[in-house]
């Protein structure tokens, strides 16, 4: 469900403002009644009018990218710089990110504009798996390891149970590669995680989004989701496994 004049302005009508004001001077109308109110939410079963012009709903596309490091994870941004958007530039629907990587971190993430498969996939109860690769400042022994696993507390509250792999070591230049696996999506998570335990993290990836890899791509690359893929993880975020 999204404010009505959201749906608006994402459907081109005009600027959230100015669909504000149709909406007061009574000029729209869902499911054939009008409607005055700001705080009325819609949803894709919903039936919107305009100025009795019905408002056709933008075809849902899914797209997985291979997003670089030194890109914002948004539609815009006030510094000027590269957004994931930019990187497709040939889509006309309005697409958003499921979820974020930060500015720094690279790796896999999906670009839809479908609201109720982006809600599935990121909201924590849901538990879909998230897996990075990251090089940490330092060499961390086992038991260092395993407050991440237990869960550790951050400012914004206690982390669920990660799952960590030790992938390898060089004590030459006391760095490490650290694979860990998380269902949650606060804010440089994975990075807060390693600095709570002492170990900062150099780079970060995300590999992995459920059972979606990288593979065949390359930084800056993208490709359609299937449409069975997007069942499977539709499948997934609801019952913790891939359907068929």
């Amino acid at each position: 469900m999204e404010r009505l004049q959201k749906v608006l302005a994402h459907a081109g009508v005009a600027s959230r403002r100015k669909s504000e004001e149709l909406i007061l001077q009574g000029k729209v109308k869902v499911n054939g009644k009008v409607v005055t109110e700001l705080g009325i939410k819609v949803s894709d079963a919903d039936t919107v009018e305009v100025e009795g012009v019905k408002l056709e709903k933008e075809q849902k596309v899914y797209y997985l990218l291979y997003k670089p490091r030194g890109v914002i994870s948004a539609v815009s941004d006030d510094k000027g710089r590269k957004t994931v958007t930019d990187l497709l530039p040939h889509v006309t629907e309005r697409l958003y990110p499921v979820g974020r990587l930060d500015y720094e971190t690279s790796g896999l993430l999906l670009l839809t504009n479908d609201g109720d498969f982006s809600y599935a996939l990121t909201h924590p109860k849901f538990k879909v798996d998230k897996t990075y690769v990251a090089r940490v400042k330092g060499i961390p022994l086992k038991e260092q390891i395993r407050p991440l696993e237990r869960g550790i507390v951050l400012e914004d509250g206690k982390t669920a149970p990660a799952r960590v792999k030790l992938l390898s070591s060089e004590r030459k230049t006391n760095k490490a590669i650290i694979e860990i696996t998380i269902h949650e999506g606060k804010n440089r998570q994975v990075r807060r995680m390693f600095d709570a335990i002492g170990f900062p993290v150099q780079k970060l990836k995300r590999e992995r989004f459920g059972f979606l890899t990288l593979h065949g791509l390359n930084a800056g690359e993208w490709r359609e989701l299937t449409t069975h893929e997007v069942k499977q993880l539709r499948v997934l975020a609801e019952t913790g496994k891939i359907g068929k």
